[in-house]
């Protein structure tokens, strides 16, 4: 068996899951309206500062982490913006799962 081989495997296979192409024609059609994807810009670097605040300090940043959620609110409300979300979701869910069978094994070498 060739590591690189089933990597790319992998990688074929994910890019055919409902996941990959759910989230990819979300995104391709987020692109295409401009004033959703600087609305949705402006949410993820919010979104980014605040994760960012809370990780330095160790507690959330309050005005930040309301802000955040006041964007997310108008966000979710947009059907277009919703389902990019959602697709979003599911697709980082798939690829946390996968890096964390392969972190397993990246583990226990390490032990």
């Amino acid at each position: 068996m060739n590591v690189y081989d089933t990597a790319n495997k992998l990688a074929q296979e994910i890019k055919q899951s409902d996941e990959y192409t759910k989230y990819k024609i979300a995104k391709e059609s987020i692109n295409l309206n401009i004033e959703l994807k600087n609305k949705i810009d402006e949410f993820e670097k919010a979104r980014y500062e605040a994760q960012i605040i809370a990780l330095q300090t160790g507690k959330d940043d309050e005005g930040k982490m309301r802000h955040v959620q006041e964007l997310y609110g108008e966000l979710i409300q947009n059907e277009e913006a919703s389902k990019f979300f959602d697709a979003e979701m599911k697709f980082n869910i798939l690829i946390a799962d996968v890096n964390k069978i392969i972190g397993q094994v990246v583990q226990e070498v390490m032990k």
